[in-house]
């Protein structure tokens, strides 16, 4: 297939349905659902730039997908710069057998035992046994040669093995007294509706993400954000914790049943709130995540 120019709407359009198995990749390889989410804005930004400056595409998913494997990539080396890295002998014989079984223990698998994999190793498991990517895909979107590849996912899906057999348990995280005190308010204020002590709680310049929707800055438009969460009923907020980093959980209590659908990050300055990130529009963000809740 020749390469064809991809424009602005074809991407977008491409996106909608496209999104949540970036986002899988993306969380899978950091670790977190929220860097995930990082990573894949990341991701768009790069391929929108891209585009905008007329670059063809032969195969736009893989294409997005190296870009998002690229983008990956630099995160983890911006985080783990200082830690030490374990090499590997190479294996240029490696067999694909058929790997049904070790395809339902990635899947399985959560975003901590992917992190206990080198990074090859846990981007041949996730885009082979997790997204059903073909060898020769998995190729293209990680740049290895297939030798590589089979060794990375041969190795990955050993030590994923070794890994569930053991006892995964970690202690639950706790909160910072001061954090709780200033996030309690806030759930308390936002669940009375009472959205005039809420906005007297931010600062002139906040930044608010709507992920998967839009952003806005400063005190004006966010009020407008606060207005339509005051004209819905479907919501209720309450403490915990999502990835191990403390989040006010959104509920419709109208369907307690359900669950978790979203959770808010707040992030605080010299007493004001600074940022929002709000996922009530990703659900896909909530499908990896280690989400736990603090009693009330």
């Amino acid at each position: 297939m020749n390469a064809a120019k991809l424009d602005r709407p074809a991407l977008e359009a491409m996106l909608r349905d496209l999104r949540p198995k970036l986002h899988r990749y993306c969380a899978r390889m950091a670790g977190s659902v929220i860097d995930g989410e990082d990573i894949v804005q990341e991701t768009l930004i790069k391929a929108l730039q891209a585009i905008d400056g007329d670059a063809s595409v032969e195969r736009p998913e893989q294409w997005l997908f190296r870009i998002a494997h690229n983008a990956a990539q630099d995160h983890l080396r911006r985080r783990q710069r200082e830690q030490a890295r374990m090499s590997e002998t190479d294996m240029t014989t490696i067999e694909d057998p058929s790997a049904n079984a070790d395809a339902r223990l990635a899947t399985a698998a959560s975003l901590r035992r992917f992190m206990q994999l080198a990074t090859a190793q846990r981007s041949a498991v996730i885009l082979v046994d997790v997204l059903g990517l073909s060898l020769h895909e998995t190729c293209e979107v990680s740049g290895a040669t297939l030798a590589a590849t089979k060794a990375a996912l041969h190795r990955g899906r050993a030590q994923l093995r070794l890994l569930a057999l053991q006892d995964e348990q970690t202690p639950a995280p706790k909160l910072d007294a001061e954090d709780e005190r200033r996030l309690r308010r806030y759930v308390d204020l936002f669940n009375a509706r009472d959205f005039d002590a809420v906005r007297a709680l931010i600062a002139e310049d906040i930044q608010l993400d709507l992920v998967n929707r839009t952003r806005m800055r400063g005190k004006a438009q966010v009020s407008i954000y606060f207005g339509n969460y005051d004209r819905a009923s479907d919501w209720a907020l309450s403490l915990g914790f999502v990835d191990g980093r403390p989040a006010i959980l959104i509920r419709n209590p109208e369907t307690p049943e359900s669950g978790v659908r979203g959770f808010m990050l707040v992030d605080w300055q010299d007493g004001k709130v600074s940022e929002i990130r709000d996922f009530r529009y990703a659900p896909y963000c909530l499908a990896d995540a280690e989400i736990r809740v603090i009693d009330e």
